[in-house]
């Protein structure tokens, strides 16, 4: 029996969940190159995937990624689960539209990822053991998804908004463009969420973590590990005498006028951050490589360049137009697609013509490709950045140059392919290089020792680690979750209406209150206004949760919360900021500090953010009613309490109304739940407008819940339209 299919609990196995949230992932013929979303990245999460489902202590590797349906794209997008091995499989979540979206126009649908994943726990009945958030997006749920099942979240960035801000930045690009297109505002405010939540970040080198992570307001070097990736070396080796190439290699010479000479190799997608520019000007302009070698650019996959994205269709044209200005017909392949089973032939080809492999890139985070190329014997020129520095002081398998020196790069490339003693020596030099330190099983090995420190070195048997299946609320089948003040509060004849039509909703339907207020303030102010104790109460801003009519604590959430929770860390580091001081100590609770801002006008959220982050502090900060401020544990927020209820007590997101007024309320509003915006909101909530399953009532108060109510047809058969035509 397949290691995942074996019940819970019969193995003492780790169950790790990997986000990689684009939707263009899948087992066999990888689509690298198709577009910005499908470079190295989708090789390296299923490779790491895969080897880790090898290990012993693991039971289970399921890899989360979208479900697409989208006749442009291949129907196995559309597929709900894939095998790919014992023990690891992909999992396609639907979210958002049905078609292929970039990760840039995935934002506003991130909140109903968080809700499919933890229908996707209940459905398992049992929490992963950890979560590893791949990129901004995957950080954004994975940071969500951790926070609400108390789990370890490990977070690997690969590329980040600020340093690709500041780069396009540097390019004469507009802020203004950069943000419609990229979205970085939201983007960088992920990662800064990811790495405050992340018990560990995975990076690929350490130069990304001095030059990439450093940017960021919440670095902290004790949370960094660095563990290169590895390479699947049952594929890549060298070639033999006999090695039979396949019909890539007709496809590759077809090209040329002399086939025979060296080749010199480059493959990464069409972007102009690969630099393929320069490495053709310095073959064009070099006699010597002119003379004695071939060029080969492997750039993707393409059907027509004009149908292209325009990025890829200005790398491509400006490619042509050079091959053309050099007159390099004949000398310069340049393949129209290739399958993932090719890769190690095209290498093994340019290794046996006695050629080098180059990767003239910009900026090179890693350099996955030159781990593959020299694993089947094949020496590199690699840019003097990043990964290729580790990578080549590791092999010792060639020679770093300037990705911007032409000149340079020609010369570099002529004594490479030259000096074939340097080359044999070179040669030998990567393989042994390779196995001894980029193999996937070292890296393995490796990350689950980083892991097991992360989760504390033991498996805590919480009541969310073996789900319960009994239903503490058997009554219920849904419930309206409201804020008080300003939404329920404001109109005393809409709050009479509102009782009358709670009384007459019928014993399936549930009552809860979820308010900023301290518990005593908010049980006085539900005295006051005449209602019951309702069925869930949540307090202090998502930091209590009660239930019932005799206030049963949920004993597990605050131990949940605690984690890394230092309120006189927090004071010293917001107190001594101009401005802002301790607000109403009634408010204060023991997981809930509230401050109070002189002048909104004059310190901003992202301000105190950035200051708590420099700290090393792992909170929540939440602005309401634009001048108070309030700070939780980083794992507490009214969002996250309404999703633990509906993980613990098995309610789909889909049969919980959320209603609210201001921006305290902001994330409960988000995602698969039905939310509701009462007329008279506070300006902090124009930002969800437009969202999926929010509704901006038109009446104020308790009228606009009762409104919401009714779009949603609530109480009855409960209506759902989700917004965006495919």
């Amino acid at each position: 029996m397949p290691r995942e299919s074996l019940p819970w609990g019969t193995s003492p196995g780790l169950y790790i969940m990997s986000l990689t949230l684009h939707g263009l992932v899948r087992g066999t013929d990888i689509e690298l190159g198709r577009d910005a979303d499908t470079g190295g990245q989708v090789l390296y999460v299923l490779d790491q995937a895969r080897n880790l489902a090898l290990q012993p202590e693991v039971q289970l590797v399921e890899v989360l990624t979208r479900q697409v349906w989208d006749q442009r794209v291949d129907d196995s997008y559309a597929q709900p689960r894939e095998e790919i091995g014992d023990g690891v499989r992909i999992v396609r979540l639907p979210f958002g539209p049905r078609r292929y979206l970039h990760k840039e126009r995935l934002w506003p649908y991130l909140p109903s990822m968080v809700d499919q994943v933890m229908r996707l726990v209940r459905a398992r009945g049992r929490a992963p053991d950890l979560i590893h958030a791949h990129y901004a997006d995957g950080g954004f749920v994975g940071a969500q998804v951790a926070k609400i099942l108390g789990i370890p979240l490990i977070f690997t960035g690969h590329s980040l908004g600020r340093v690709k801000k500041a780069r396009l930045m540097e390019q004469g690009h507009s802020v203004e463009t950069l943000e419609e297109r990229y979205n970085f505002t939201q983007r960088i405010e992920a990662e800064e969420v990811a790495l405050e939540t992340a018990a560990l970040v995975v990076a690929s080198t350490w130069q990304e973590v001095r030059e990439q992570y450093e940017l960021y307001d919440h670095y902290q070097p004790d949370r960094k590990v660095v563990i290169p990736p590895g390479v699947d070396l049952s594929r890549f080796s060298p070639p033999g005498d006999d090695t039979d190439f396949g019909p890539v290699a007709d496809e590759v010479r077809r090209f040329l006028t002399d086939p025979a000479k060296p080749l010199i190799m480059a493959m990464a997608r069409a972007d102009e951050r690969k630099n393929f520019a320069t490495l053709v000007k310095a073959f064009g302009t070099s006699q010597a490589l002119r003379e004695h070698a071939n060029l080969l650019l492997v750039m993707g996959n393409r059907e027509d360049i004009r149908e292209m994205p325009a990025g890829a269709r200005r790398v491509l044209t400006d490619i042509l137009l050079l091959i053309d200005q050099h007159d390099l017909y004949g000398s310069v392949a340049y393949p129209k697609g290739h399958r993932s089973e090719d890769v190690p032939l095209l290498y093994q080809m340019a290794a046996a013509s006695g050629g080098v492999f180059v990767n003239p890139a910009l900026t090179e985070p890693f350099g996955l490709t030159l781990i593959e190329a020299a694993a089947s014997g094949l020496p590199v020129v690699a840019t003097n950045d990043g990964g290729p520095q580790d990578i080549l002081k590791a092999c010792d398998n060639g020679v770093l140059v300037d990705p911007e020196d032409a000149e340079e790069m020609g010369r570099e490339l002529v004594q490479a392919l030259r000096d074939r003693e340097r080359w044999e020596t070179w040669s030998e030099s990567g393989i042994q290089g390779v196995h001894q330190s980029f193999s996937w099983k070292s890296h393995a090995r490796r990350y689950l020792a980083e892991a097991e420190k992360a989760m504390g070195g033991h498996h805590p048997e919480d009541g969310l680690r073996s789900l319960s299946r009994r239903h503490r609320l058997p009554r219920l089948d849904r419930i309206l979750v409201t804020d008080i003040d300003d939404t329920l509060t404001g109109d005393p004849d809409a709050l009479a209406t509102f009782l009358e039509a709670m009384e007459a909703a019928g014993e399936n339907v549930g009552f809860a209150v979820a308010t900023g207020r301290s518990l005593p303030q908010a049980l006085e102010i539900l005295e006051e206004l005449g209602l019951k104790h309702p069925d869930i109460l949540i307090t202090a801003t998502g930091t209590g949760i009660h239930y019932g009519p005799t206030l049963v604590a949920d004993r597990s959430w605050p131990r949940q919360i605690a984690y890394r929770w230092d309120p006189d860390r927090v004071k010293d580091a917001l107190t001594s900021i101009p401005g802002l001081s301790l607000g109403d100590v009634q408010c204060m609770t023991q997981f809930r500090l509230r401050f109070h801002l002189e002048d909104p006008h004059a310190l901003s959220l992202a301000e105190i953010r950035r200051t708590l982050r420099r700290d090393g502090l792992q909170v929540t900060a939440i602005l309401d009613h634009e001048s108070d401020l309030d700070i939780t544990p980083v794992r507490a927020s009214q969002g996250l309490a309404i999703r633990f209820i509906s993980h613990k007590w098995n309610l789909a997101p889909g049969r919980i109304l959320v209603a609210g007024d201001s921006g305290n309320d902001a994330d409960m509003l988000s995602g698969e739940t039905l939310g509701v915006v009462v007329g008279n909101h506070t300006p902090e909530l124009e930002e969800l407008r437009g969202r999926p399953r929010v509704y901006f009532a038109d009446r104020h108060h308790a009228w606009g819940v009762l409104e919401g109510i009714q779009h949603y047809d609530f109480f009855h058969s409960i209506r759902i339209t989700d917004e965006e035509p495919d």
